[in-house]
């Protein structure tokens, strides 16, 4: 067996494989563009049941999965006042907890 060979890289073969990469990345961004808005929408939806989940118990709905997402509450105060505004609530609805 030739080892030379597997060490060589031919400079057409990668050439070919950029391009071939290139062309798929543009591709993928062609195909993708028109669905970006609809995407965006669907995960802000998830995003904002995530964060009902995460902050039920706080505001009065009994909530199964309290013991698990308790641990994450501090992660996503941040993101707390966006997401009551997006919901229609002018004001936290949490009692103890105001961030307007």
């Amino acid at each position: 067996m030739n080892d030379d060979h597997d060490k060589t890289h031919d400079p057409r073969l990668e050439r070919i494989r950029a391009w071939l990469s290139q062309a798929r990345f543009f591709a993928e961004e062609v195909y993708s563009s028109r669905y970006r808005g609809a995407i965006a929408r669907a995960r802000r939806d998830e995003d904002d049941l995530f964060m009902l989940l995460v902050f039920s118990e706080m505001m009065g709905v009994p909530n199964p999965a309290a013991y698990y997402t308790l641990e994450l509450q501090p992660l996503l105060l941040e993101r707390f006042h966006d997401w009551h505004k997006r919901m229609g609530m002018e004001r936290s609805p949490l009692d103890h907890f105001k961030c307007c």
